[in-house]
This record gives structure tokens, sequence and C-alpha cells, in this order.
């Protein structure tokens, strides 16, 4: 009897913290792609961006340890805040040797601002709350004219480097899905992604636009219950399954040629082109449709502001603006096609169409004779019916 008292007493003993297993990777978009619910991401992210914490939320982790400062002062990044909106606790800046020291699948528990693999500490580091991701947040917002120097500075020499493509759409590949004239509808798994896709579909039903996926982003179609035409990119994030379902494979290359994602395809047994290309595959997605001459681009997920820009990274930040201004008024965000656009006949309005016509069918059957007559008709005829089944059961 003492033997189980002294059991019970010690299961109640419960530790304070979050507790959970570890999964680790420099590589915040890889990670995503194997966590469960309830695991500790540990990460190593500078300047963690919105669309990593919005897939960090989706997968359900219960803490976010990062070996690297989430916010760096050098613009307001929105990641920390939308992990601390969804009650994911985050500890910060704990340094890369927490990847030496902990081994994938240990189980870990995050207290304050310490990392505790049993009563082993592994790591400390600075526990993020409101008050310091706002005062965090107001002193990175006196770092944007900085990242608007070097915003400047990268564009004049990408524009140097990739004038060619830029202006006269040297390097574009041949495809062979049909364009010119033609919507197209360019989806990347980034910001809002899924909620415009769902707010698009009467567009899609009714202009049924080509529809490109950028890596993840075809996965995005498929999921949506869509088929891609063709999908772009460096092939890091696109599943296998999506990659043989039937559409046509642009590689994104490094400008010597180099296309690292190719053999992947090519294992596969999926024929694929290559696009050699400085900027992201986004940018190339458009300029691609942009040159074989679609009527109008739909950007889904993609980046649209100052701060999108910069969560992106430095050195992409060029390429999207540039390849913004060559496409000019043909680049519409889905956010405003879904505002603008509304079917030319709504679901309600063919709904009350229908019971519209329903009334006055019934209201004319019940004031005309020929209505009575038929009454008469179907009531002998269901008379006979049943006459019929008794003869046969008698």
């Amino acid at each position: 009897m003492k033997i189980g008292t002294l059991r019970r007493g010690r299961s109640t003993d419960v530790l304070p913290g979050v507790v959970g297993v570890a999964r680790l990777d420099r590589r915040t978009k890889n990670l995503t792609g194997r966590l469960n619910p309830g695991d500790v991401a540990v990460i190593d992210h500078l300047d963690l961006d919105r669309v990593s914490a919005d897939a960090l939320v989706g997968c359900g982790v219960s803490a976010v340890v990062n070996a690297s400062p989430s916010i760096s002062g050098r613009y307001p990044n929105l990641g920390p805040r939308i992990l601390m909106q969804a009650g994911i606790p985050l500890l910060d800046d704990v340094g890369k040797e927490v990847f030496a020291g902990l081994k994938e699948g240990t189980k870990v528990r995050v207290d304050g601002n310490t990392l505790y693999a049993g009563a082993k500490e592994i790591a400390t580091g600075a526990e993020q709350t409101e008050a310091s991701i706002a005062a965090a947040m107001l002193e990175a917002k006196s770092g944007l004219s900085t990242q608007l120097e070097a915003f400047a500075a990268n564009t004049m020499e990408y524009m140097k480097r990739e004038r060619a493509l830029l202006l006269d759409g040297v390097g574009v590949p041949e495809i062979k899905t049909h364009i010119e004239g033609e919507h197209v509808l360019i989806v990347v798994r980034g910001y809002d992604y899924k909620e415009d896709l769902v707010a698009l579909r009467p567009y899609i039903r009714e202009y049924r636009p080509v529809l490109i996926g950028v890596d993840g982003g075809a996965d995005a179609l498929r999921e949506a219950g869509l088929k891609p035409h063709i999908i772009i990119g460096d092939m890091d994030s696109v599943s296998d399954e999506v990659l043989r379902c039937g559409a046509e494979v642009v590689v994104h290359a490094y400008s010597d040629g180099r296309a690292p994602g190719l053999a992947r395809v090519q294992d596969l047994g999926v024929s694929a082109v290559t696009f050699p290309a400085a900027g992201t595959s986004e940018d190339i997605a458009m300029l691609l449709a942009d040159e074989k001459g679609a009527s109008l681009i739909v950007a889904v997920g993609t980046h649209a502001t100052l701060v999108e820009f910069l969560d992106k990274g430095r050195a992409g930040m060029a390429s999207t603006f540039l390849t913004r201004l060559r496409l000019g008024g043909k680049l519409v965000d889905a956010k405003g096609v879904s505002r603008l656009y509304r079917p030319r006949i709504s679901n309600a309005a063919l709904f009350l169409l229908v019971i519209a016509a329903l009334v006055a069918i019934t209201a004319a059957l019940a004031v005309s004779t020929a209505s009575l007559t038929w009454l008469d008709v179907l009531r002998d005829a269901w008379d006979s019916f049943m006459f019929w089944l008794e003869d046969i059961f008698s």
C-alpha cells in the first residue's frame, strides 16, 4: 500500500512549461513537412516571416525554439506576433549550438527562457512575450530606411544582370501549354493562399484560367480540387504525386544553367524544361506568362507590399519589384479579383429563379381546369395499380 501511494504521488508531479517531441531543421520550410501536432519546432530562422509562422501554426506545434533572433531589427517582420496570437510560446536566440546538443525525436520541455531535455538544460535564450515583440517591432521600423537603400542597390545590380530577360524575354523556354490571350492564375503557397483560392472559385469556373503552381503552390491547387497546367520552381517543396499529375514542368535554374531540382524530376520519369534566371520562382512564373501572351495574370499568395518583399529576403527583393514593373496593369492580386469580380449569375439568383418558376407553375395548375383533368388521370392510374397489386397477392 505504501509503494502504491508513493507512485501516485510521483505521477502528480508535473513540471512547468510546455512539453513535446523536438523536431530540428535549419530550414523552416523543410521542417514543416514532418511536424506533428504537439511537437516542439527547433529552427534557425533570422527574422521569422509570416508565411513560415503560419505554417508552424498550421502544424499545431506546442512551442518554437529559434537559434537566431526572430526579430533582428532590420524590419518589422510579422512571424513572431502570429505565433503569439496563436498562443504558441517562442524561445528566441538560443544559439546554433542547440543543433549539436539536441537529437531529433528527443522529448523536451520549454519553460520560460530555458529548453530542457529531461532534467538537463540544453539552451537558454529570450522568452518572447506580447510586450517584448511590440517593443522590438517598434524599434525595427527605424531600420526600414537602411533596407530601402539596400533595396535600391540590389535593384540596380539585378537590372544590369537580367535586363535581357526583363526587356526582351531572352531565356524564356518554349512550352506546350497554350497561354496566348488566356487568363493565367499563378499560385504560391504564401500569404492567405487558401482563403484566396476559395474566394476565386467562381472566377475560375467562369474563365477557366491557365493554372500555374509555383513549387508548393501546385500542391495547394490540388488540395483545392484543381489540377495545375504548369508547375514552376526549384522543386524543393512540391510533392512527387503532384509532379506526376500530368502538368508541364519548368525547373527554375541558376543563371549559369545549374538546376539542382532537375534530377529529382527526371528520377520520377517526368520530362521538364529549365528556365535559368536569378529571380525568384514566382517572378519567373509571371515573366513566362507575360512572354507567352497572357491577357491577365492573377497572383495568389505572392508578395505585394514592402514588408512582404523584405520577408522574402534581400536577394529576392529586386526581381520581385522589377517583374511587377514590367507586367504593369496585367498583374492583379487575387484579393482585388475576389472583391471586384462577381459571377454573371450568382448561385443565390439561380436558386430564387427556380423557386419562382415552381411557384408560378403551381399557381397556374391550381387555377386551371386542365390541372383537375390531369389529377383525375393520375388518380385513376394509381387506383388501377393498387387493384393490380391486390389481384396478385389475393
